[in-house]
């Protein structure tokens, strides 16, 4: 099937396209760097519609939609919170999702969720007529190929992804066309405790290990030390400007990996220009959806996998919470659990709990003796083997409450050590 040369004529305004909305739909909004704001603008301003439910993962950029105003009219229904959304949820006119990223597709697919409408972005179309998602396949996949209807804002700038990432054009009910830059996360300067943490992780990284990993210092501070390493392989959810300079310095062939060898296989990306130049036509890297990207399955198959997620809280037995501060929603499970499991099951592999030691200026430890009232558990003591802090790493797989919680203790920073100490002995009746 090739392109009819006049598609572009068959382009509309974003307020046209949105018209296709109806009041009480379940519609699917594209995340992250392809979140479609020019849709969703215009979305905001259809002021006769009730009603409207979006479902969303992490979403980039302002959203008019989840302003006071539109109360009653768009409830936006989180299934990963970022920082836009938080006040929505914290204030109720918002909802969250605690769910597996892995397991949202198939919500999807199954039509637990049904979705009337997918509000998508693309790149555009080749000779034969395919887009492609671009950054975000993740979730956007399942969405695409479920809804009735899909509205399509397509970017002249959005790059062209390899992998399971192609919509063809007489998929896409209507589009509007654009020329804009993509939401950019630009990375942050490392801080001292994060390159400290970062240290002793590479420190445990070993040649020929197969590596997940997120966003932020942590995860940078990590890859920037492991330009001496051997064979790398990358098998992850997602990824930023931190694993170009490891590409480039020839850590990473993928060589040892047993899925999608040779190949940088994630479901998302989010970062600058920079990052989306180098997923542009890239056929090194695959973009493939969360629910193989995320599944134990596949994950435990490649050798010697090292995952490594953040916290926002550990307590003395080992339950991680990642998602709330509190009873207050933070982020969400993402694929945390996913890729916990799957490392600790692969030959070799082992997942890393990774936070510094204190929060709230050093006011506050981040070790602590019980979770706060509401918090959520998103890794089971369980589940859990090393937990980093910059003042060491422990590995609490096979050990006793009373070992793991001496040895969390031994990272927790120096001042709140003592009073660790006495809650250890308080909770368990230690003398």
């Amino acid at each position: 099937m090739t392109l009819d040369p006049a598609w572009r004529d068959r382009a509309e305004s974003p307020d046209d396209l949105v018209r296709r909305v109806k009041s009480g739909d379940r519609v699917f909004l594209h995340g992250a760097c392809a979140t479609p704001t020019p849709l969703i603008d215009a979305l905001a301003r259809r002021g006769d519609l009730t009603d409207v439910s979006l479902y969303h993962l992490h979403l980039a950029g302002p959203l008019a939609v989840t302003e006071p105003e539109h109360e009653g009219r768009f409830r936006a229904i989180s299934l990963f919170t970022g920082a836009n959304m938080r006040k929505p949820v914290l204030e109720g006119r918002a909802d969250f999702v605690p769910v597996f990223l892995s397991d949202i597709p198939g919500l999807f697919t199954n039509r637990r969720i049904p979705l009337d409408v997918a509000v998508i972005q693309l790149s555009p179309p080749d000779k034969h007529g395919y887009c492609t998602l671009g950054p975000s396949v993740d979730t956007a996949l399942a969405a695409t190929c479920s809804a009735t209807i899909v509205l399509a804002e397509i970017n002249e700038q959005m790059p062209r992804t390899h992998g399971p990432s192609a919509v063809h054009i007489s998929k896409v009910t209507a589009f509007t066309l654009t020329n804009r830059p993509l939401h950019e996360h630009e990375p942050a300067v490392l801080t001292d405790v994060e390159t400290r943490i970062g240290e002793i992780i590479a420190g445990l990284v070993p040649n020929g290990a197969t590596l997940q990993m997120g966003i932020g210092g942590i995860p940078d501070a990590v890859l920037a030390r492991l330009h001496d390493h051997q064979d790398l392989g990358i098998h992850t959810e997602m990824f930023s400007d931190g694993l170009i300079d490891l590409v480039h310095a020839g850590a990473v062939t993928n060589a040892r990996k047993k899925v999608h060898a040779r190949r940088i296989v994630t479901s998302f990306v989010s970062g600058s220009r920079r990052l989306f130049d180098f997923v542009d036509d890239n056929p090194i890297i695959e973009f493939h959806p969360c629910d193989r990207t995320n599944d134990t399955a596949l994950i435990r198959k490649n050798p010697r996998v090292v995952a490594i997620n953040s916290a926002i809280e550990v307590d003395l037995s080992g339950q991680v919470c990642a998602d709330s501060i509190g009873h207050r929603i933070f982020s969400g499970i993402g694929g945390q659990m996913d890729f916990i499991r799957g490392a600790a099951l692969s030959e070799g592999g082992f997942p890393i709990i990774a936070l510094p030691s204190t929060a709230a200026g050093g006011k506050v430890s981040r070790i602590t003796a019980e979770l706060k009232s509401g918090a959520g558990v998103v890794t089971t003591r369980g589940h859990v083997h090393w937990v980093v802090t910059e003042f060491g790493a422990v590995d609490l797989h096979g050990k006793t409450l009373r070992e793991r919680a001496e040895a969390l203790i031994s990272i927790a920073h120096p001042d709140f050590r003592a009073d660790l100490k006495k809650d250890l002995a308080r909770i368990r009746n230690y003398v």
